[in-house]
Parts: C-alpha cells; sequence; structure tokens
C-alpha cells in the first residue's frame, strides 16, 4: 500500500501535493538512483487519483531533473546524493550545457521582453490617481509595505518561497544589492562565484575589496571537486540559468549546493536570474524554498520581467540575517523611488505581471515545440 495522504480539501492540487512527497521520498534515498518509480496505474489505483493527475506529478518531477521517462519502460530516478558524483554529458535528460546566451540585457541576459507599455501606461496613471501626492513621500529604508507584501504573494504563489514582508529589501538593481550582501556578511570572507559568470558580480565583489574564488562550471553546476576544496564561505549562484554559460544546476547539484552551506557560517547567494520565463510546466524550486537551514539569501530583478530602465530588484533575507539587516545596515535609505514601488505593486496586485510573464512563456512553449 501506498503510504501518501491526498487531502481533497487542502488548497494545493492533489498532483503536487503527490509531486511534493514523491520528491521527498527521491531525496532521501527511498526511491535510490537508477530505481523506477511506480507505475502510473499503480499509484492512480491506490490513491484514487485519476492517471492523469500521477501523470502530470511525474512530469514535474522530470522537469526538475528528478527522474527521467524512457520510452515503453517508465519513470527512473537520476537525483544523486553521493558527494562528488559528475554527471555524464546525457546525465539528467541533457539538462546541463544549454546554449550559450548572448546578448547585452542590462542584467546580463539575452535581452529583455517587452512589457506592453499600455499596461504599465495604466499603472502608473492609476498609482497617480490613487495616490496623489504621497507618491513624493519618501520611502521607508527597506522598500514601501505595499511592494514587500505585494512580492512576498507573488514568491509564495509562483516560487514556493514563504517569506513575509519583513525578510524583504527592495534596492537599485543587482549591482546595489551585491553590495548591500558584503555589507551584511562581511569583508573577512571569501565568496565563491560561478566562472564563468555575470561579469559585474566579479566586478561588485573586488570593488568591495572581498576575496574572490572562481568555481568552474560543468554541465549541471560548480564542479564538485572544485566545490569540495573551496575556500568560500559565500557561494553567489545563479542555478536556474547562468550567464552567459546558460548552465542549469540540475537537481542533484542544488541539493549538492545545500548540503555545502549546512556548514555552520556559510551562506548561498541565490541569484534567479530569468527563472520566470522558464518553459517548463512548473519553474525548478529556489534553494531558498529547498533549504531547511535558513541561510540562504535569494534575490531577483524587474529588468526582465518589466523593464531595465527601473533600475529595481529585491532580496529575500533569511530570517536570522533579518535584525543584523536592522542594526547593520538600516540606515540606509531605499534606492528605488516610492513612486515606482507603487507602480510595481500595482502589477502585481493586479495580475498584469503574472499574466505578462505567462503569455511570454506560453509563446517559448510553442516555439520550442515547433523547433
Amino acid at each position: 500500500m501506498m503510504r501518501y495522504l491526498i487531502e481533497r480539501d487542502a488548497p494545493a492540487p492533489a498532483y503536487l501535493q503527490l509531486y511534493r512527497q514523491l520528491r521527498e521520498d527521491i531525496v532521501r534515498g527511498i526511491y535510490p538512483y537508477g530505481s523506477k518509480l511506480p507505475s502510473k496505474r499503480i499509484i492512480a489505483g491506490e490513491l484514487e487519483l485519476s492517471t492523469v493527475t500521477v501523470e502530470h506529478a511525474y512530469a514535474l518531477l522530470d522537469d526538475e531533473g528528478y527522474v527521467e521517462s524512457r520510452q515503453r519502460s517508465g519513470y527512473y530516478v537520476i537525483f544523486r546524493t553521493d558527494e562528488g558524483f559528475t554527471a555524464s554529458p546525457d546525465a539528467e535528460s541533457g539538462r546541463g550545457g544549454l546554449p550559450r546566451q548572448d546578448g547585452n540585457g542590462s542584467e546580463g541576459g539575452a535581452g529583455r521582453t517587452e512589457f506592453p507599455f499600455s499596461v504599465l501606461a495604466k499603472a502608473m496613471r492609476k498609482v497617480i490617481s490613487d495616490r496623489g501626492e504621497t507618491i513624493l513621500d519618501r520611502s521607508p529604508n527597506m522598500g514601501i509595505p505595499e511592494l514587500r507584501r505585494a512580492i512576498s504573494r507573488y514568491l509564495d504563489r509562483s516560487r514556493g518561497i514563504a517569506a513575509d514582508a519583513g525578510q524583504i529589501v527592495i534596492g537599485s538593481g543587482s549591482e546595489y544589492l551585491y553590495g548591500l550582501i558584503v555589507e551584511l556578511l562581511g569583508r573577512g570572507l571569501v565568496y565563491g562565484i560561478e566562472s564563468p559568470s555575470y561579469k559585474k558580480i566579479e566586478q561588485v565583489y573586488r570593488a568591495c575589496d572581498v576575496q574572490v574564488e572562481k568555481l568552474p562550471l560543468g554541465r549541471d553546476g560548480i564542479e564538485s571537486a572544485a566545490l569540495r576544496q573551496s575556500r568560500a564561505d559565500i557561494l553567489h549562484i545563479s542555478p536556474y540559468r547562468s550567464f552567459p554559460s546558460g548552465v542549469t544546476a540540475s537537481a542533484s547539484r542544488r541539493h549538492e549546493y545545500i548540503r555545502w552551506a549546512a556548514k555552520p557560517g556559510r551562506y548561498l547567494v541565490e541569484d534567479d536570474f530569468e527563472s520566470e520565463f522558464s518553459v517548463l510546466t512548473k519553474p525548478e524550486e529556489t534553494l531558498f524554498a529547498l533549504s531547511a537551514d535558513d541561510n540562504v539569501i535569494y534575490m531577483n530583478t524587474f529588468s526582465q520581467t518589466v523593464s531595465p530602465s527601473l533600475r529595481a530588484g529585491y532580496m529575500v533575507l533569511p530570517h536570522r540575517l533579518v535584525p543584523e539587516f536592522a542594526e547593520r545596515l538600516g540606515f540606509y535609505a531605499c534606492t528605488v523611488p516610492t513612486y515606482l514601488q507603487y507602480v510595481l505593486a500595482e502589477l502585481i496586485d493586479s495580475g498584469e505581471f503574472e499574466r505578462h510573464i505567462n503569455r511570454v512563456r506560453r509563446k517559448k512553449r510553442d516555439a520550442a515545440r515547433k523547433g
């Protein structure tokens, strides 16, 4: 008998509940590397689910690199927990070694996707009408509560990140936030970065006069041997899609990063570049959501999703760092104008932000199918 429990009245749909329970068993080794998952019909029959529901759960596990589908055979586990594994060129369904992304996007990307100007203009007019002279008020140091709450709700429903508004810091783009991270964590530490990586990451860290260690990327993330031998205290990574290599960290590698950071005093900086436009059925779960150690700083910007001219980004702090941030950096003024923060909050709360993202994702999926 299956020990999985599907709550019919739970907020999460049945396929997502099943996916999470299966993923947990894979990570714990209940289904070890190379083993075959039970057939969809068996699980559907025992849990009184449709085979379509089970197929959806299996497809998510496949998307995220925990399993792979083999024609006329079923789904097999490709997630590995053994230290120092080396993925073969064809491992994880070819998820590593994505084509190099060329372009001149202002945040290191392959060029932004155009946000509808009419929608942006409508949000701007509405903010001026609704907020009046309050748009001229000075922003609280960490950002206006309306935007921080909107981001908190958005991250919860779209990225599985459970973080309250008090953990969120608004700032003018990624480079500014990189500098704040150094001020918060300290200059006497070694900052490990992917090699190659977005050049401004290294430039900002070196400008802050900290030691930088460049860790070579393999086909599915930072090479295990380099990570084991690293002197780094902080690991700055872009697990969804590293620029300019286009490498995506596999599920196995993401969990290896989390195990690396379990040592006291270590932190992960998760630079979640371009994840919103994933063509996967469900965007891969973030390290922030996967980690139970409260030691991941998550960061993202609106440069690719809305416009680089806004110069607006945010980071989500672990609970343990919130008091320290307030004590050491609470005097910093917010660098994003209040008016623009209200506009971003309006775009998120109205649903226009996610509608734009979904439109782009559908176009990319359609293009991928045709290609």
